[in-house]
């Protein structure tokens, strides 16, 4: 699932063309914005993210939470349109690898209906140029078919898709005390510590120190 190219100048003339309304038309460009290009994944998203507010009878306005199946793409949809961030913790991303996204309205209880949407790869088969991207395939050619896909993707909107109700535990605010990690002598909230350490110091240490 993975395209690169930037030929965003043709994108509204092709929403255009297929009729996007305007306000998924906003949904989308700003997506393209905050992704920097509009990968396939992004557009897709984009319609996902406005489906399931539109199955919670909701507006990006509520505050919303979310759980991204997938960390390619996806995520920047749910960011851009809902408002829900990693850094407003509103946003759980999960490296499942499913292409798929579940959103709940705000909840004091610790547990709340939400709904999963997510693309059907039996509905793909009725669109050959989003299944070749899809699968990955070697036929696929983002240089000669990207603003083709990004047609069919159009053309299809919602029909790619599928959802289910679904339950979801909610997490609240937790209290926390600031402790000292006594291998690097950094503090960090105390729920964070691996084995009496905090997490750099042991299975999230991603880098070495240079010494001298």
């Amino acid at each position: 699932m993975t395209a690169h190219t930037d030929n965003s100048s043709n994108l509204a003339a092709i929403m255009d063309k297929a009729r996007i309304n305007s306000k998924l038309q906003s949904y989308v460009q700003g997506t393209v914005t905050l992704h920097s290009y509009p990968a396939p994944g992004v557009l897709i998203g984009a319609i996902m993210v406005d489906y399931a507010l539109e199955l919670l009878g909701t507006t990006p306005d509520e505050k919303l939470f979310a759980v991204c199946e997938t960390p390619k793409c996806l995520p920047d949809a749910i960011q851009a349109i809902a408002h829900c961030t990693t850094g407003n913790k509103r946003l759980q991303v999960l490296p499942i690898g499913k292409f798929a996204i579940t959103m709940n309205i705000s909840s004091k209880e610790a547990a709340i209906d939400a709904v999963r949407v997510f693309v059907d790869s039996q509905k793909l088969e009725d669109y050959k140029t989003i299944n070749t991207w899809f699968i990955n395939s070697p036929v696929y050619d983002r240089h000669t078919m990207a603003e083709l896909l990004q047609e069919e993707i159009f053309t299809a909107g919602r029909n790619i898709l599928s959802f289910e109700r679904v339950i979801v535990k909610t997490s609240q605010k937790q209290k926390w005390n600031s402790v000292t990690c006594p291998e690097c002598g950094d503090m960090v909230p105390d729920y964070m510590l691996e084995n009496n350490k905090c997490a750099a110091c042991g299975s999230k240490g991603y880098y070495d120190k240079i010494k001298g």
